[in-house]
């Protein structure tokens, strides 16, 4: 079956691609909010390319790390089928300077910072090894977009973009969570940490919901900080309601219905947020 499929769609599926729709919005939230709802074609190009590039690295750096580990778990089993190992690493160096050329490209500040930004979103991949917050540097690594894009834009640091980066880590440490009861025997097995091991299933979900709440904070705070109107904060409501659903979905401990919440919910909450923050600015 693998063998059949086409070469760039087992690269697509390796990386799992459909996901940057869940940092990519918050990176252009930002810059609408950074440019006063016009971003210029170059810079948003820019942002794009410097997001793709990023995401990709990031991913294949996470798939080579865990190359043998992914062999030993069912659910990953066939990652290292998709595409050879000197293939992801020839890509990784491709996407790495892609990603670094387009942020010197930007301006000079994310320039100075494309280095630092790479490793950091590489090394949530080797979290997992010494600490039980490796959810929290997933959300790091995921923060860096809507950070990067404002800087992008404006050349300096703010309070807005901060804030929403903050709630991005809990955002996505709160669906880490989730997404890693699935594999709870597999990282006990292997001697792997998370707040999953640590903790056990019941309470990290109930640490979950502790954390879309801060998320949703968040959310509120960088409409107030940002200036944003009714329109943003009305669609916040259905933030509320997705976030709600996946918690449901995810009491029942199902691995489908876990993995539909998460792309879906997820892709949903994302998606809301950067069309609300469009439409305050553009209506």
């Amino acid at each position: 079956m693998v063998e059949r499929e086409h070469p760039i769609l087992r690269f697509l599926r390796l990386i799992r691609f459909s996901h940057t729709v869940f940092a990519l919005p918050f990176a252009l939230g930002a810059l609408v909010v950074a440019a006063d709802g016009h971003p210029s074609a170059r810079v948003l190009l820019l942002v794009l390319v410097c997001m793709v590039f990023a995401r990709t690295a990031a991913m294949l750096f996470n798939r080579l790390v865990d190359w043998s580990l992914d062999q030993r778990n069912a659910r990953t089993a066939t990652r290292y089928l998709l595409i050879s190992k000197s293939s992801a690493t020839v890509l990784l160096f491709v996407c790495s300077l892609g990603f670094l050329f387009s942020a010197f490209a930007i301006n000079r500040m994310t320039g100075a910072l494309a280095i630092p930004a790479l490793l950091i979103i590489f090394f949530y991949s080797v979290t997992k090894r010494f600490t039980n917050a490796t959810h929290f540097f997933l959300g790091l690594a995921l923060a860096v977009a809507p950070v990067g894009a404002w800087l992008a834009q404006t050349g300096k640091f703010a309070l807005p973009p901060m804030i929403l980066g903050l709630g991005v880590i809990c955002w996505v440490a709160e669906f880490d969570i989730i997404y890693a009861t699935q594999d709870y025997e597999f990282d006990r097995k292997e001697n792997l940490r998370s707040l999953v091991v640590a903790l056990g299933i019941p309470k990290s979900l109930r640490l979950a919901q502790w954390l879309h709440l801060a998320a949703f904070i968040a959310l509120v705070a960088f409409g107030l900080f940002a200036n944003l109107g009714a329109i943003y904060f009305c669609s916040l409501l259905l933030v509320a309601i997705a976030l709600f659903f996946e918690h449901r979905i995810a009491k029942n401990l199902d691995v489908t219905a876990i993995n539909r919440a998460f792309f879906q919910s997820n892709a949903f909450v994302s998606a809301v947020f950067v069309v609300a923050v469009c439409l305050d600015y553009w209506l």
